[in-house]
């Protein structure tokens, strides 16, 4: 009977004679490394953040590509962040804030990301259904509760292997973006200047679209998931309880460090070519104010001709179906962590009812929001822009935990890491300072 290789690190093993085939035994470490920062990383093109690029192109065309490249090393600071926290403490955020703050500024933390998941939730929701009824001609008031239901029930019946497993590879959809941008030919000495030589923000609107922007690819929810799925994965391989300075770790950490990278590389890669795609269709034709899902599908058209519609349809549905799991399910692991009710996305039902209870209630709430009578399109935009408002507050509690030698084992983030993250931290806090100061002056 052939042997198996044993991986300290967690990742699954392999038969030994694979790995005696060139090439293979890089290829089995490699992918049993990567999980949680790559999940993490696709769920953060969710529709809202497909929408949102989309209008962005539209409306401003190239000017904000340079975000893409800005966002991600902040992105990927942020991320890791949160991952060392779960491995290292070996829980997730809500139970380490509880160690931290008072009970009544985690209670008002977490209620501030059911908020925050719920609406976007909502939009996703929503813009899933409107293009759904875009190809299919039925209702979208069929296919918000249809959608609902069906993650609702594959989050409550199937285990955390499972869904993980399936939602590494929905992404892949998005890059029919990436496709189109080549196939429009683009003047590349432009493309490069407005990425690499930023244009400062103008107006009201374009300070809008950096808080959209930063919402959606530096989202609440994630912080919340990389930690609480850290912490799933180290149960998964019996590793919870390891001592943290063992070399088994340090493999780890590094081989987050990669999936981390890798997974916000690929989200911010698909970001800046759906900016770009839209500039370069959507914006050029005079088309700046996206209020239809037909619209926003119209980016695709230079690639999928007739079929563009059904194209972006697949994408959105996709990315939605990838990304609720993760809005619901943080919000659960949030206040569960928090107040110390048993959760997990690999117990049942019976075992962890106020864990799937914060998940359901999510979910009927986005569904109950979709019967509001609001634009897809706006929807899904202004939910990136709540998500950028509230990263910031919840940055600095992440800080100061990240820091505390004593809840991160003596082994708290590097100094590098911080100053990245407190980077990210003022940086939205001045894109919403910037943002609201033109609203409040009328610059709207």
């Amino acid at each position: 009977m052939a042997t198996s290789v044993d991986h300290s690190d967690g990742a699954r093993a392999a038969p030994a004679w694979l790995h005696r085939l060139p090439g293979v035994a890089w290829i089995v470490r490699w992918s049993g490394a990567l999980g949680p920062g790559l999940i993490t990383g696709a769920a953060d093109d969710d529709p809202s953040g497909v929408v949102t690029y989309s209008i962005v192109g539209a409306q401003h065309g190239t000017s904000l590509l340079w975000t893409a490249w800005v966002s991600w090393p902040l992105m990927a600071a942020v991320q890791m962040m949160c991952a060392r926290i779960g491995l290292i403490t070996g829980q997730g955020l809500g139970q380490v804030f509880e160690r931290k703050f008072p009970r009544s500024v985690v209670a008002a933390a977490c209620c501030g990301l059911f908020v925050a998941n719920t609406i976007n939730l909502a939009a996703d929701l929503s813009g899933m259904a409107a293009a759904a009824e875009m190809l299919s001609g039925v209702s979208a008031a069929i296919f918000v509760p249809l959608f609902g239901a069906a993650i609702a029930y594959a989050m409550v019946r199937c285990r955390y292997e499972l869904i993980a497993s399936i939602l590494k590879w929905l992404v892949l959809s998005l890059f029919a973006y990436v496709a189109t941008a080549f196939l429009v030919h683009p003047h590349w000495g432009e493309v490069a200047q407005a990425t690499f030589l930023p244009a400062l923000p103008q107006g009201t609107k374009m300070w809008e679209a950096i808080v959209a922007l930063l919402g959606t690819t530096i989202s609440p929810y994630l912080f919340f998931w990389q930690a609480s799925q850290e912490v799933e994965d180290l149960k998964a391989t019996n590793q919870l309880r390891i001592p943290r300075r063992t070399h088994a770790m340090r493999v780890r950490l590094f081989d987050r460090a990669v999936d981390v990278g890798l997974g916000t590389f690929l989200s911010n890669l698909i970001m800046f070519f759906i900016i770009l795609t839209g500039a370069l269709t959507l914006h050029q034709r005079g088309i700046t104010d996206i209020q239809t899902s037909r619209q926003a599908a119209e980016a695709l058209a230079p690639l999928a001709g007739g079929f563009a519609a059904a194209l972006y349809a697949l994408a959105i549905v996709a990315v939605g179906l990838l990304a609720i799991p993760t809005l619901a399910g943080s919000a659960g692991y949030a206040f569960s962590e928090a107040f110390n009710w048993p959760h997990g996305l690999d117990k049942k039902f019976a075992q962890a009812h106020a864990f799937y209870g914060v998940i359901l209630l999510s979910v009927a709430l986005g569904i109950c929001c979709d019967f509001l009578n609001i634009n897809p399109m706006k929807f899904l935009f202004w939910s990136a822009v709540i998500n950028g408002v509230l990263a910031p507050f919840l940055l600095c509690g992440i800080l100061l935990i990240a820091g505390d030698r004593t809840i991160m084992k003596s082994q708290p983030s590097s100094v590098l890491n911080r100053v990245v993250v407190g980077i990210t931290t003022l940086a939205m806090f001045a894109a919403a300072l910037a943002m609201f100061y033109g609203i409040w002056n009328g610059d709207v």
